[in-house]
């Protein structure tokens, strides 16, 4: 975990520095947000305490409740952040009822499972704001961006399954190779094509890296 640490979770690490560009990115997009409610769909509180931006309020909606705890240590200052255990597919009532000026979503397209799913998850986007604002890794980027994995997205469930086990940059790596499998089938990675089918209202700008597409964000400012 140290070594990944170094290559992706740190912040001089080549993924700390990924998500420093980003940022610049959603600022150059959205411009000043200091006026705006954003609801973020499977984020985390920390997220926000670490970014560079500050919105008059964000509400976070995640699936895992673990994951909506705020950290001491980063930003206590920073107000305004509701945290609501749900699904981002099918919000809570709270939420489904409410309008956002802004929806923002990193690394959750891929997670929700299957394409019934992304086309949920999108429509709550669409529906819960005029704005938003929705990464995820690019499918044909050589370089798994989960496991660190070369093309690891195109090999054999049995492969990844065992990889999930026993390759030492994986984010959490299995116990078993049953949890290896959940875990492969948890990751379905989409391409440009399906991104601007899910966000047609939108444009979608193309993240490089070393000149070739990493990863995709469909904007609607």
């Amino acid at each position: 975990m140290k070594l990944r640490s170094l290559v992706v979770e740190g912040p001089s690490s080549l993924g700390g520095r990924a998500r420093a560009r980003r940022w610049e990115l959603f600022r150059d997009a959205l411009g000043d947000v200091s006026d705006l409610s954003v609801l973020d769909l499977g984020g985390t509180p920390s997220t926000w305490q670490r970014a560079p931006v500050r919105p008059r309020s964000v509400t976070v909606l995640n699936l895992f409740p673990g994951e909506l705890n705020l950290r001491d240590d980063e930003r206590p200052d920073l107000e305004g952040i509701e945290v609501v255990h749900g699904d981002a597919c099918q919000p809570p009532s709270e939420i489904a009822n409410r309008r956002f000026d802004l929806v923002f979503s990193n690394s959750l397209i891929e997670h929700v499972g299957g394409p019934y799913r992304r086309r949920q998850l999108a429509e709550v986007i669409r529906s819960a704001a005029d704005r938003y604002w929705v990464q995820t890794p690019y499918r044909y980027f050589p370089v798994e961006p989960h496991w660190i994995f070369p093309g690891f997205q195109f090999l054999p469930l049995a492969a990844r399954a065992r990889l999930s086990q026993t390759w030492p940059l994986v984010h959490s790596r299995a116990t078993s190779r049953a949890d290896g499998i959940d875990a492969s089938l948890d990751v379905e990675l989409i391409s440009l094509t399906e991104m601007r089918h899910l966000f047609p209202g939108g444009a979608v700008k193309i993240e490089r890296f070393g000149g070739i597409p990493k990863s995709l964000i469909a904007v609607r400012t």
